[in-house]
């Protein structure tokens, strides 16, 4: 789970917001974390829970998925109080509060992992996916370039500092800054919705978002 554009909308997956259609696609999938593939081991349910969100279900399936899920996360807190040394349990646990739009649990939980394995570029761009989603995003910013430093060629981070950067901190030219230097480093880096990095900066600059 990492990447993005999401989240002024109900949060895209929480708060409503006032954006265009265009700005609201952008920001759908910072909300679920990952619009392109983040491809890094503790996360693996990028395409796969945008499939699932993307279908409609049943009353009775989403309680019967909202009470596995809530099942899972016992479990799972269970294991945490028992071994909170191991870091695998604790970001585990993040990516089932992340999933359940838990944001100051996840952060948490990540916080615990990333106090043991400091050096994940993957779980520092969920995290500050987390804190945006909890309002702060001068942290969301902090954890995204963290997640640049430790990993350059880490898209998602850089892409979804420049969401805050325009979204939150009303900031289009730092945005347009730091997606530029995406493409020069990587002219063909996705963003979401099937779009370049490229393309995405392109309307924003052309004032369409």
């Amino acid at each position: 789970m990492t990447s993005l554009l999401a989240e002024k909308d109900d949060d895209c997956v929480k708060k409503a917001t006032l954006y265009s259609a265009m700005a609201v696609c952008l920001l759908v999938g910072f909300l679920g974390g990952v619009i392109y593939s983040s491809l890094h081991p503790v996360h693996s349910r990028d395409a796969v829970h945008e499939q699932h969100d993307s279908v409609a279900q049943s009353p009775s399936a989403n309680s019967a998925n909202a009470s596995q899920q809530a099942a899972m996360i016992s479990g799972l807190e269970k294991q945490a109080a028992l071994h909170p040394g191991e870091g695998e349990i604790w970001v585990k646990l993040g990516n089932a509060y992340f999933d359940t739009n838990q944001a100051v649990k996840a952060i948490g939980a990540y916080t615990k992992y990333l106090a043991i394995q400091p050096d994940n570029a993957g779980v520092l761009t969920d995290l500050g996916v987390m804190y945006r989603r909890a309002g702060q995003p001068d942290k969301a910013i902090e954890c995204f370039d963290k997640a640049a430093a430790i990993d350059p060629l880490n898209v998602q981070a850089r892409f979804n500092k420049g969401i805050v950067l325009m979204f939150d901190k009303d900031d289009k030219a730092a945005a347009i800054k730091e997606w530029e230097a995406i493409v020069k480093q990587n002219p063909g880096a996705m963003a979401a919705g099937g779009k370049t990095v490229a393309q995405v900066l392109e309307e924003v600059k052309a004032g369409k978002k």
